[in-house]
């Protein structure tokens, strides 16, 4: 979710989906450029890391994370466009003192087996950087109801940076995908994946399905993160985000078959280039932490995302606030692959 400074980089520096939403086996989208015009954009402003779900209720709720970086907010709409207005409810706020303490970044709200579950990362009050994955459970069924009881840390095999957790279900399992610093490996965060026993627990070892290697996923760190995934066409399609969270920051994109065994890192194919960057022409740079939702027809995938609608930066990017939730149609190829297009101009 953002140019993370991991232990490593700090001393040098001196400081993932909509994956859990039923959706169809294929799908008649329109091209990302056509129709776009009946989303305005920006959609809601200073708010990054956008997730939208679809509840079987007719409401969209909507998660991202906010600049002050201190709590978790919900909001939900009839309409994608209904989110802009809607009325923005605190859910949790940070702890005064140890883990989850800081740097609340990146929810997603999902329903999993009748209960509601947010997915975030926090820091620690007292050493801001030990970002780890948690988890927060309502048994109500109106997420705005009940009472969010805390989970704890979604653990794995290194008590590492770790952040961006999103689940899916694929073959009647159950999935989280994340982002995390792996000892040994010189990245600020690789993406991984892995069974889960529970909503808040994995299971068996985790697979390393993506490294930031190429150009353009090491512009200011060496970042893969983010991860969201939409199942279409007889594949299951995992999009990122690389890089530093300025004007390069950008989307990538695995591509795996449906039949193929998702714990195999073989099974995967990462596109050579982005599939969403900066575009000039329409003033939007550095879109990422993307997730997917379906339009009000039920039938048109949309992309939701951030940008900022300036390139230069001022500081550390992390302490601008201008990251803008947007969303757009995305589109599809011929051959059955997603078309993200570019990022439309301001609506």
């Amino acid at each position: 979710m953002h140019a993370r400074i991991s232990r490593r980089t700090a001393l040098s520096a001196g400081a993932l989906a909509l994956g859990a939403t039923a959706m169809p086996a294929t799908a008649t989208a329109a091209p990302a450029s056509a129709a776009a015009a009946r989303y305005a954009n920006p959609l809601v402003r200073q708010r990054a890391d956008p997730h939208i779900t679809r509840h079987t209720d007719g409401f969209y709720y909507y998660t991202a994370t906010v600049p002050e970086y201190d709590r978790l907010i919900l909001r939900r709409a009839r309409t994608i466009g209904g989110l802009a207005d809607a009325d923005e409810v605190v859910l949790w706020r940070e702890h005064a003192s140890g883990p989850m303490g800081a740097h609340i970044w990146a929810p997603e709200l999902h329903r999993v087996d009748g209960r509601w579950y947010i997915y975030f990362a926090a820091g620690d009050a007292e050493d801001v950087w030990r970002i780890r994955m948690y988890v927060l459970e309502n048994a109500a069924a109106d997420p705005f109801a009940g009472e969010w009881v805390e989970k704890g840390q979604i653990a794995t095999p290194w008590d590492s940076f770790a952040l961006d957790a999103t689940t899916f279900v694929h073959g009647g399992t159950r999935y989280l995908a994340w982002a995390q610093e792996e000892p040994g490996i010189d990245s600020n965060s690789n993406l991984y994946l892995a069974p889960m026993s529970d909503p808040w627990t994995i299971s068996g070892a985790p697979a390393r399905l993506s490294q930031p290697t190429y150009d353009w996923e090491t512009r200011g760190y060496a970042v893969n993160e983010g991860p969201a995934v939409i199942q279409r066409n007889g594949r299951v399609f995992l999009s990122y985000s690389a890089s530093a969270t300025d004007a390069n920051y950008c989307l990538g994109l695995l591509t795996a078959s449906a039949e193929a065994d998702l714990m195999d890192p073989a099974s995967w194919a990462k596109s050579p280039e982005p599939v969403f960057r900066s575009d000039e022409e329409n003033g939007q740079y550095g879109p990422g932490h993307n997730s997917f939702a379906l339009a009000e027809d039920g039938r048109t995938d949309l992309l939701v995302y951030h940008a900022r609608q300036y390139r230069e930066i001022d500081g550390d990017p992390l302490l601008d606030p201008n990251r803008h939730t947007r969303v757009q149609p995305l589109g599809w190829h011929p051959d059955g692959t997603p078309d993200f297009g570019a990022p439309v101009p301001d609506a």
